[in-house]
């Protein structure tokens, strides 16, 4: 009997170590994104189901069309970018030419 009193307290700290490091574990894991694990090793997050896949899939298509779009932005930036700067640049030629005739 005094074995089993003498053990019993850690028998408690083990359970309670054992316990607080699966929290520590549990949070980490979600902290960085892991999936977490059932009882039986398997995933619990993130669940595959037809929604989760449709979703998925109208995501990729919106992606592509914003990527398009952006694709499009882009050109006619440079479409601006281009007559902005040419329009400088012969509006400075022009000016250049008036004062040498001037001269």
């Amino acid at each position: 009997m005094a074995f089993v009193q003498g053990i019993m307290p850690l028998i408690a700290i083990v359970g309670v170590a054992g316990v607080l490091g699966w929290v520590v574990t549990t949070w980490l894991r979600i902290r960085h994104g892991y999936p977490l694990d059932g009882a039986w090793g398997q995933a619990v997050y993130p669940k595959h189901s037809d929604e989760a896949v449709e979703r998925v899939k109208l995501l990729t298509q919106e992606n592509a069309q914003l990527r398009a779009e952006i694709g499009s932005i882009k050109d006619r930036l440079a479409n601006v970018e281009r007559i902005v700067t040419d329009e400088a640049h012969m509006l400075t030629r022009e000016i250049e030419t008036l004062r040498s005739k001037s001269n």
